[in-house]
């Protein structure tokens, strides 16, 4: 028996939407576990964005606009889910909130970041690739002196990565992981 045909032209075009947005998740589904392809793609396209900058010689704007949200990006990638400061401030000083320990005595807690890396990368893709679609509108081409921006996006950089650095140190966490340690039997 086949589906009945829609009432409106609407009910059409969103059982298409519906279809396609359903066939685009199963492709994010399945690109998860190419970490390093993903992020090549990502790289790649961040290197066509900064080209076209460059050989434009415009859109700094655009340039700068997604370096900001870039350093936001990251800066909740390397933050805990939940914030041992904000925890202490609260009063939680028992550790049962959740969180990474802050004692030696308190129980080990894995790190649980703020924004995933998945979503980390497909926020940061989506990015670019909205960067890299408005360097092509003349409208989105600001004059400014890109000297400037420059610095004072380094300046920005440095202090919020020495913040989140001291906050690291102090709550002793470290947010990366190089995998889980192997041991080589030796064949002597």
């Amino acid at each position: 028996m086949d589906a009945p045909e829609p009432d409106t032209p609407f009910a059409a075009v969103s059982a298409q939407t519906t279809k396609v947005g359903q066939i685009y998740q199963t492709y994010l589904d399945k690109s998860t576990p190419y970490i390093t392809q993903r992020w090549s793609g990502t790289a790649f396209l961040f290197v066509l964005f900064g080209l076209r900058i460059i050989y434009a010689q415009g859109w700094y704007i655009v340039a700068y606009s997604l370096g900001i949200y870039l350093l936001n990006l990251f800066l909740a990638f390397l933050s805990p889910k939940f914030d041992p400061a904000l925890e202490q401030d609260e009063g939680m000083e028992d550790g049962t909130a959740g969180g990474l320990p802050t004692k030696e005595e308190d129980e080990f807690r894995p790190f649980v970041r703020r924004l995933p890396e998945f979503k980390f990368w497909y926020s940061s893709t989506k990015a670019i690739a909205i960067g890299f679609f408005c360097c092509w509108f003349q409208m989105f081409d600001l004059p400014v002196f890109w000297p400037v921006l420059v610095v004072y996006w380094l300046i920005l950089f440095c202090l919020t990565m020495r913040r989140q650095i001291q906050h690291m140190v102090k709550y002793r966490y470290v947010p990366f992981t190089v995998g889980k340690k192997s041991f080589r039997r030796s064949d002597k």
